[in-house]
């Protein structure tokens, strides 16, 4: 991922020092359970964890020469032990070592994006309970449908905060497993118990079943639900976007002192920030795509995976953490223009109330077709006429013989705040 959009903590766990590192310490724990098991030496282990290092300028160089990124790592830790560099890589197949560091990256990198998303529940929790009853206009089709409130809407987006965290949790359990079972998956070398300690050592369970690799189901789930949360982040940034539209007006994102939203227009005020996450989930989505072209590989491993996932996995990391620092930074800063929202229910005339009127008529024993279309035809007149709904309703005789003394009832645009706390104990504020 280009700088602009990688975090320094995606950075550093991504980074070229830190996968040899993670390898090192998968080879070192295989060296610790062999002297365990009398395999090797304990003062040869003990002098290997003290010297063993390695080179990334020299791994470079050597990989030049054998075209073996792993091969190149083995020669420039070989060169910090000397003789001992026998006992490295003892009895293991490449894929042994990088799968396992691999989801040891997967791991790491999966918490630090769940602590991102536990902050951003946390932020949308607080807006929710400050906007408890900020009445706006529901819309659907983009258009004005019934009241609503803005904690509802946030409401809607923290239950899926929730959902979001349980599938990254259940993800990062699906990806920490780690495998040293040989080439194809037979344990010529090391033994199944072994493996099973080398991984607790490093907090990794053994894969149910590896070939030379842990199957890309695991990684395309992990995948998948990072651009699930990319997904609620979309939906966030979106819905800011489309409140932010100047016959709107309802809801900003942050403009900071000295920000300029246009060379040519000094009086724009753009959505810059939800756009630009709109746009990076674009990105992330089309990984999902690349982590399932990966799941069938010829026979027991090709090497068609290896190039991609250097790029998506850690590009997908790195943008839903950014994704999320991002929104979460919106969402504690945005404006929020209350009075615009009630100017907006006001300036409908009660068309928003339509359906609780049809819904009075029925409940009053109204039930035929031209009901319907009597509400209808008021409603759209409402549209080109000066007249409130509830003003043309009480000219209509049949209307008001029927409801006549509900209609303040009826055309109480306050009435959902009675229902306010319905979507609040659900998730649980």
């Amino acid at each position: 991922m280009i700088p602009r959009y990688t975090p320094k903590i995606m950075e550093d766990l991504w980074g070229e020092c830190s996968k040899w590192e993670r390898v090192l310490k998968v080879e070192l724990a295989v060296i610790d359970i062999y002297a365990e098991d009398g395999i090797i030496p304990v003062e040869v282990a003990a002098e290997i964890h003290s010297r063993a290092a390695f080179d990334t300028d020299k791994i470079n160089d050597y990989e030049t020469v054998v075209k073996h990124d792993v091969i190149a790592f083995l020669q420039s830790v070989g060169d910090s032990l000397d003789d001992l560099k026998r006992w490295l890589h003892l009895g293991l197949t490449s894929y042994d070592v990088i799968d396992t560091a691999l989801s040891i990256a997967l791991t790491q990198a999966g918490a630090h994006i769940l602590v991102r998303l536990e902050n951003l529940r946390e932020a949308l929790g607080k807006q929710a309970l400050l906007h408890k009853d900020t009445l706006m206009p529901g819309r659907t089709h983009g258009v004005h449908a019934e009241p609503y409130t803005l904690g509802w809407k946030i409401c809607g987006w923290i239950a899926e905060a929730d959902r979001d965290i349980d599938r990254l949790k259940r993800a990062i359990e699906t990806v920490r497993v780690g495998k040293l079972s040989g080439a194809v998956g037979t344990y010529p070398s090391i033994t199944p118990d072994q493996e099973e300690r080398i991984l607790d050592m490093l907090d990794l369970l053994p894969d149910t079943i590896s070939t030379q690799v842990i199957a890309r189901d695991r990684h395309a789930e992990f995948v998948t639900t990072l651009t699930m949360i990319g997904g609620l982040v979309e939906r966030i940034a979106l819905e800011i976007r489309l409140l932010q539209h100047s016959e709107v007006e309802e809801i900003y994102e942050p403009f900071s002192k000295g920000q300029r939203g246009s060379s040519a227009m000094p009086h724009k005020k753009n959505p810059v920030s939800v756009e630009n996450m709109c746009g990076l989930v674009r990105l992330l989505r089309s990984y999902t795509i690349a982590a399932f072209e990966n799941l069938p590989l010829w026979h027991e491993r090709d090497i068609s995976h290896s190039s991609v996932e250097r790029i998506i996995l850690p590009d997908a990391t790195s943008l839903t953490y950014y994704m999320l620092e991002r929104i979460t930074w919106v969402i504690e800063n945005w404006i929020v223009d209350k009075d615009r929202m009630r100017e907006n229910i006001n300036n409908d005339r009660g068309l928003m109330m339509s359906g609780a009127l049809l819904t009075a008529l029925k409940y009053a024993g109204i039930e035929d077709q031209d009901i319907y279309h009597r509400v209808q035809q008021h409603a759209l007149a409402v549209r080109t006429g000066g007249q409130s709904l509830a003003e043309r309703i009480r000219d209509d005789k049949k209307i008001i013989a029927a409801v006549g003394d509900k209609l303040d009832e009826i055309f109480d645009e306050e009435a959902v705040l009675k229902r306010t706390d319905i979507p609040f104990k659900r998730v649980g504020l």
